[in-house]
């Protein structure tokens, strides 16, 4: 049992003090109120990121969904020889990027399974062929599993990866395979890819490498809060030591069609109540997304108002949560994710993906240039 009240938390909140293990603890039993904790949690937003909410213009490349790794929470993956199973040519892979472009895209968000017969050259090409023929496009690739997965392949260090990468044209890395740090849970869930060493081992080295990096959390399966604060503690501490995360995204964990399709999705009042304990406890980040591809429009557009400044894009071609049961759009439009936010009484501004403000050519929006950075104050 937690020894924090939450007279304790708000004077800490209130200071800029940092919250402890039992804070988070506290902050997660059910019977604190949820309102109050959101009112923490704002009041923490605000003072980060004022009454701003982040969109930005995306599209999704899952380039092959083949996977040598079983993780019994992915709905996505595909045995190599399964019906299910497709890898996407070069030609298919340049046609997805100038579309991006004639959309007025600012980034590419690649993410995909492990092959089993596609060696890491591949991979890195990728990236290659998509920066060389559309080099004003962000290119955010790859998890820390799938550069785990590159070590196997090559016998090369995480740092000479990331430097192949930068030369190919990576901009920066998306934050998923975090899934749970602690092994209780890991172990569990996905226990022959990264472990949670070498996740934040190739984050940190990205960080030194000055590729900016996201983190997020799967939460709502076998977890408890304890695991949870746990994980947020441990993000905070890499943070403090190498500095270059962005972005945290908690991931609420979608059951149909993976093998734990025996359980219940998170409910609206524990996505919330994650966003804003998220909020407190990563003091050093500056943004959290709300990604309401996952969360769903209506409770995305809540967490905006429980720690959330950010409710990612338009997420053109999105594959993974839709497999695993998620009934959100396919994608959203520009004018769509700005009136959501200004129901909400926030002020939409469209950030690139390192938080530089997009500024658009009004009477030709797939034209943009880069604005201001949009610092933050932590």
């Amino acid at each position: 049992m937690s020894s924090s009240t939450l007279a304790d938390i708000r004077k800490k909140v209130e200071n800029g003090d940092r919250l402890s293990l039992d804070d988070g603890l506290f902050l997660y039993q059910d019977d604190t109120p949820l309102q109050e904790v959101g009112e923490l949690a704002n009041i923490v937003r605000e003072r980060v990121n004022g009454n701003v909410a982040y969109y930005n213009i995306n599209t999704h490349l899952n380039p092959t969904n083949v996977c040598v790794y079983r993780c019994n929470f992915c709905a996505f993956r595909a045995d190599l020889r399964s019906e299910r199973g497709y890898v996407m040519s070069d030609e298919q892979i340049l046609q997805r990027g100038a579309e991006a472009v004639a959309n007025g895209c600012t980034e590419m968000h690649i993410v995909g399974g492990l092959h089993h017969k596609k060696d890491y050259d591949w991979y890195v090409d990728i990236v290659r062929i998509l920066h060389e023929a559309h080099p004003t496009l962000h290119l955010k690739a790859w998890t820390g599993v799938e550069i785990n997965w590159f070590e196997h392949l090559t016998k090369k260090s995480v740092r000479e990866i990331l430097e192949d990468l930068q030369e190919a044209g990576l901009g920066s890395m998306p934050g998923g395979g975090a899934e749970i740090f602690h092994p209780e849970v890991r172990d569990q869930i996905c226990e022959h890819k990264a472990d949670t060493g070498k996740w934040f081992e190739i984050h940190g080295t990205a960080h030194e490498l000055g590729i900016k990096t996201n983190a997020t959390m799967l939460y709502g399966h076998i977890e408890n809060a304890f695991h949870r604060v746990d994980h947020l503690i441990r993000l905070r501490e890499q943070q403090d030591k190498s500095g270059g995360f962005q972005t945290f995204i908690p991931l609420a964990f979608h059951p149909e069609n993976t093998g734990l399709d025996h359980l219940k999705k998170p409910s609206a009042v524990m996505d919330l109540r994650t966003m804003a304990v998220s909020r407190l406890m990563l003091d050093n980040f500056p943004h959290i997304k709300a990604y309401w591809i996952m969360l769903g429009i209506g409770t995305a557009q809540t967490a905006l108002a429980y720690g959330a400044d950010d409710l990612d894009g338009t997420v053109r071609h999105e594959l993974i949560y839709h497999d695993a049961g998620a009934t959100t759009p396919e994608e959203l439009t520009v004018d769509q994710l700005k009136g959501l936010i200004r129901e909400t009484g926030r002020e939409p501004v469209e950030r690139d993906t390192v938080y530089n403000e997009v500024i658009r050519d009004v009477d030709n929006p797939a034209e943009w240039k880069i604005g201001d950075a949009l610092t933050v104050s932590l």
